[in-house]
């Protein structure tokens, strides 16, 4: 009898809501649900074709509490409950000047993507999370939140929140056996990343390679299978930790 975990059943029977799942690290982290056997929702504002088609998209506005309750409603009717929740909405525009070129309203927006969009969602969905048997939150951070960059410094204050946030909430719901837990990417190859490498060549990724003690940059299967760990059975005790996949590059 062999004792290889066989990871394309460990989720069989899993209800997973995952936000920003269209494209890049998203829709990886769907995609690895999804082959491990879990029934997959994707909310954001529109589906592109980086979405898989085996998940349900659902649309929705996560910075807007209108939006939160539209996304809540039409997943939770799709898949009959919830045992997986990865809040993985996220992004921020930089300011190449210095943090003290970043508007008002840029601190203001980020802080509704980055940090809120999280918290109300997890309060909208949490009664069905709580009478799950196997509920897990994953929230996708940045290493930005302790990275002094200036250019992006309301993004890493934001996700810095965001992980101040998550600790805090794997405690109060550790009672209740919901476990949360936060990924923290490095630089990770996206569409994303890959725009603003192009717009700012001053930023190259063989600079940012440099940086990396394991020698690439990431892709976003590595932090699917970081995120498929933590909703798994395998990480069953495992709640108020920040797993950073960066290749190195951050310390502890």
């Amino acid at each position: 009898m062999s004792n290889k975990l066989d990871l394309s059943k460990e989720l069989i029977g899993r209800r997973a809501l995952v936000t920003g799942g269209t494209r890049g690290i998203g829709a990886a982290i769907t995609q690895r649900l999804l082959d491990a056997g879990a029934k997959v929702v994707v909310a954001a504002r529109t589906r592109n074709d980086d979405t898989p088609a085996e998940a349900t998209f659902v649309s929705g506005d996560v910075t807007t509490n209108d939006g939160v309750e539209a996304i809540a409603t039409k997943a939770l009717a799709a898949l009959g409950g919830l045992d997986i929740l990865v809040n993985n909405a996220g992004g921020g525009s930089a300011f190449l000047e210095g943090s003290w070129t970043i508007p008002d309203k840029a601190w203001h927006d980020n802080l509704e993507l980055n940090l809120f969009a999280a918290i109300r969602l997890t309060n909208a969905v949490l009664p069905e999370l709580r009478a799950s048997k196997d509920a897990a939150v994953v929230n996708i951070s940045s290493t930005a939140a302790t990275m002094p960059f200036g250019a992006f410094a309301h993004y890493g204050a934001a996700k810095a929140a965001l992980n101040a946030y998550s600790r805090t909430l794997a405690v109060e719901l550790a009672p209740s056996g919901i476990r949360v837990n936060v990924v923290s990417p490095g630089v990770i190859s996206t569409p994303g990343s890959d725009e603003f490498s192009k717009a700012h060549p001053e930023f190259s990724p063989a600079d940012w390679i440099r940086s990396i003690p394991l020698g690439r940059i990431g892709a976003p299967e590595d932090i699917a299978e970081a995120v498929a760990l933590l909703v798994s059975d395998r990480a069953k005790f495992i709640t108020g930790a920040n797993y950073r996949v960066d290749g190195g590059m951050t310390g502890a």
